[in-house]
C-alpha cells in the first residue's frame, strides 16, 4: 500500500483543527480539495477517519489509532527530503496563543539576530505543541506554558523569555472604564465577569488571575477571533478582560484597555524546545540533540530580553503564577 504524503498532511491537519474551513486555510488549498484528498486517503486505508455532522468534525476510532503514525509518517518524509537535500532546513518554531499576538515578541527577536532562519508555524496550543515536539515534527514552540495533566512530556524544557504587564480590557460604558488605573481588586468589586476568549477550561493565565484574587464570575466564548472578542467586550458593559499591554487590538470604538497596578499581573511568554535527541536525519551523521539554530534563536531572545527589560519582576508590584515564578527563578 503507497501512501501520498499530501494527502496524509491533509488528515493531519483536519484532525488538529476539527473543522475543515480552518484546515482548508492552513493548507492553502480549497475545503473541496481538502475534502477530497482525505476522502481518497480514506479509500486507500478502506476506513473512514473522519466523520462530519451538523455538530462538527470529529475522528472515528480508525482515525484516532492513525493519526500518531501519521504524524510521525509526516515528520519522517521531511527528514529524508533534508538528507538528500544536503542542506540544512530553518528552525521550525510552533507558536500559540494566538489571540495574544505571540509572533510580535518572535519576529522582534528574530529581527535582531541577522542570519537566523525561522519558519513560524501556527499551532493550536500547548499540548498539541508539545505533541509535535516529542515525535520530532518541529524544533521549537512559543508561547505561554503551564502545567498540563501529566507534565509537559519528558525530554521537554522551557525557558522563559518575556513578561508582558497585561491590561483591563473594558467596554467605556463599563463604570470602571475612566479610571487612569486599576487594581485587581477593582475589578473582584465592581468589574463584573471576567469573560474569557474561549472556553474557560482552555485559558490558563485567566484561571490563576481570577483564583488569586477572588474574581468567582466567569463567562466563557466561542474562540472567532481577536476582533469578534472584543466586539464582544465592547457590547457588554457588565464584564471586563485581560490583554497583554503590547497587543494589537482592533481599532474598534467604544473599547478602551486600562493599566493594572497594585499589583501588576504579568504574563509569561517561553520558548519551549526537545532536550533529548532525536535521530538524525541521515544515518552517516551522529545523532542530533536539536536543531543547530535553537542556541542561535535563545541568545536572540536573552539579547532582546536584556536590551528591552522584558524578565524585570518585582514581587512587592508585580504578580505572576506560581509556575511561572519557579521558571523565572529557574
Amino acid at each position: 500500500m503507497d501512501l501520498d504524503l499530501a494527502q496524509v498532511r491533509a488528515f493531519t491537519v483536519a484532525a488538529e483543527e476539527l473543522h475543515f474551513g480552518h484546515a482548508a486555510r492552513r493548507l492553502s488549498i480549497s475545503q473541496q480539495a481538502l475534502s477530497k484528498r482525505i476522502a481518497r486517503l480514506e479509500a486507500v486505508l478502506g476506513a473512514r477517519l473522519l466523520d462530519r455532522d451538523g455538530r462538527g468534525t470529529g475522528l472515528t476510532e480508525a482515525g484516532r489509532r492513525f493519526l500518531e503514525p501519521a504524524l510521525r509518517l509526516l515528520a519522517q518524509g521531511e527528514a529524508a527530503l533534508a538528507a538528500v537535500a544536503c542542506v540544512r532546513r530553518p528552525l521550525r518554531i510552533d507558536v500559540w496563543g494566538h489571540l495574544y499576538a505571540p509572533m510580535r515578541t518572535v519576529a522582534q527577536a528574530v529581527e535582531g539576530a541577522p542570519g537566523l532562519e525561522v519558519e513560524p508555524v501556527p499551532g493550536r496550543d500547548l499540548p498539541s505543541v508539545a505533541a509535535a515536539l516529542l515525535r520530532g515534527g518541529t524544533d521549537a514552540g512559543f508561547g505561554r506554558v503551564h502545567p498540563l495533566p501529566g507534565g509537559l512530556g519528558e525530554g521537554l524544557t522551557h525557558r522563559l523569555v518575556r513578561l508582558e504587564p497585561v491590561d483591563a480590557l473594558l467596554s467605556t460604558d463599563h463604570p470602571l472604564a475612566d479610571r487612569p488605573s486599576l487594581r485587581p481588586a477593582d475589578l473582584r468589586e465592581g468589574g463584573g465577569a471576567l469573560r474569557y476568549p474561549a472556553a474557560v477550561d482552555r485559558l490558563d493565565f485567566l484561571t490563576r488571575f481570577a483564583d488569586q484574587f477572588g474574581i468567582s464570575d466567569r463567562v466563557g466564548s466561542v474562540n472567532l477571533g481577536l476582533e469578534h472578542f472584543v466586539e464582544r467586550v465592547r457590547a457588554d458593559q457588565g464584564c471586563f478582560s485581560l490583554v497583554p499591554a503590547d497587543c494589537p487590538l482592533p481599532d474598534l470604538p467604544g473599547v478602551r484597555t486600562v493599566p493594572l497596578v497594585g499589583p501588576t499581573p504579568l504574563y509569561a511568554w517561553s520558548l519551549l524546545w526537545r532536550e533529548e535527541p532525536l535521530p538524525a536525519a541521515d544515518p552517516r551523521r551522529p545523532t542530533e540533540r536539536h536543531h543547530p539554530l535553537l542556541e542561535q534563536l535563545l541568545r536572540a531572545f536573552g539579547e532582546e530580553a536584556r536590551r528591552n527589560r522584558w524578565l524585570e519582576y518585582d514581587p512587592a508590584r508585580d504578580w505572576l503564577p506560581e509556575a511561572d515564578q519557579a521558571a523565572l527563578e529557574a
